[in-house]
């Protein structure tokens, strides 16, 4: 009974491995490579850089069959001739393109077949030698080929153009040096245009004011007159609510974050106005308010602002002032300057406490100055006239 076991058991395997033997070869034979095929030649104009035996053949991007020989005709040295073999259903046509494809980065090449007419005429064989078609002339430059022609081509038109190219650079080094000279000019426009667009939205920044002079030396009499005190003219850069600080470099607005409360010809204005009522001299006004004046006090804003150097630092205020009669007439004019030490104008706050210290120095002296010219002039007493004597009648 044990033996014919073992013989039950090596009958059942030589059946298990005949039944494998038929598939494999039914497989083979229908599936993979013993399948019936059709063999056709593809004329390549130059390299075939890639491309080997055993090489897939794709129609339409679908698997069709393989390469299966590639040779050289000694009479066109110029041509490579690759032989296949697809599947005998695969629809290959008189006017079907052939070409090569490149897989990923590994330039493995495939034989790429294209379309077709669906009424041109079947590729026919002559004197019995497969069928031949003529690949594209674009087909046959691989990656690396076309990548040297695309170098090569780029290096002529370096060298055509060096000079051009090396003013070019020459101009951008020069435009982003004058970009760095200017790059508070340039953030200024920035930020102008983000607050046009409405696309940067700026904290509220600190305004500062200026003190109108309180303490006054004894004044003996006040002017009768009445006085008009115009706006103050001055330069464009003066005419601001930013703090101006004077570096090495020159001049230029800073502290973003600070404004005064007005444009200082409008803050002096105030402030000149709010001086003489605090010296007790009410009869002062705008030239906008209907005042009719016996006087005018012209000023002419020169200079204000903040000097970091040499250091420690110093605020600085310079102006004209000139006072009219009612004629227009210059009655005195004076410059009025005042300095005040600022050893500390790293923040808005220290600057705009030093600044205001020397408008309040120079503002005193000039309306202690202008109420002492506004007084008439005292007019000499008229001599006395004598009347003739009188000689009584005899």
């Amino acid at each position: 009974m044990e033996i014919r076991a073992r013989y039950l058991l090596v009958g059942l395997f030589v059946l298990a491995a005949a039944a494998a033997a038929v598939g494999f070869i039914y497989w083979l034979s229908n599936t993979g490579g013993l399948a019936e095929r059709t063999v056709y030649q593809i004329r390549f104009e130059g390299s075939v850089s890639g491309l080997s035996r055993g090489a897939s053949v794709q129609f339409n991007g679908i698997a069709v069959g393989e390469v299966t020989d590639l040779g050289l005709d000694a009479d066109t040295p110029g041509e490579v001739t690759a032989t296949i073999a697809i599947a005998r259903d695969t629809p290959l046509r008189a006017d079907t393109r052939a070409g090569l494809a490149f897989g990923g980065l590994t330039g493995v090449a495939t034989v790429a077949l294209t379309g077709g007419a669906a009424d041109a005429p079947p590729l026919a064989s002559t004197d019995g030698k497969p069928p031949v078609l003529i690949a594209d002339a674009n087909a046959m430059k691989d990656m690396t080929q076309s990548a040297r022609d695309v170098l090569g081509r780029l290096d002529t038109i370096l060298s055509d153009n060096a000079d051009a190219l090396h003013n070019a650079i020459a101009n951008i080094d020069s435009f982003s040096g004058a970009l760095a000279r200017n790059s508070d000019r340039v953030d200024g426009i920035l930020q102008g245009l983000e607050r046009l667009t409405g696309g940067k939205t700026e904290a509220t920044p600190t305004n500062y004011d200026l003190t109108a002079p309180r303490e006054f030396p004894a004044i003996d009499k006040l002017p009768t007159g009445q006085l008009a005190i115009p706006n103050p003219t001055t330069v464009i850069a003066l005419d601001t609510q930013r703090i101006i600080v004077q570096t090495a470099d020159g001049e230029a607005p800073a502290f973003p974050d600070a404004r005064w409360a007005d444009n200082l010809p409008l803050l002096f204005q105030a402030r000149f106005i709010q001086g003489f009522e605090n010296a007790g001299y009410l009869k002062v006004g705008t030239d906008a308010g209907g005042l009719s004046a016996d006087y005018q006090l012209l000023v002419d804003i020169r200079q204000f602002r903040i000097a970091t150097a040499p250091a420690p630092g110093a605020a600085a205020i310079a102006f004209s002032a000139k006072i009219l009669d009612a004629d227009g007439e210059v009655v005195d004019a004076r410059i009025f300057q005042a300095t005040v030490p600022a050893p500390a104008t790293d923040t808005a706050a220290a600057a705009a406490h030093a600044l205001d210290a020397a408008f309040g120095k120079a503002a005193t002296d000039m309306i202690v100055w202008a109420l002492a010219t506004m007084q008439p002039v005292p007019q000499p007493s008229p001599e006395p006239v004598l009347e003739p004597a009188v000689t009584p009648p005899q």
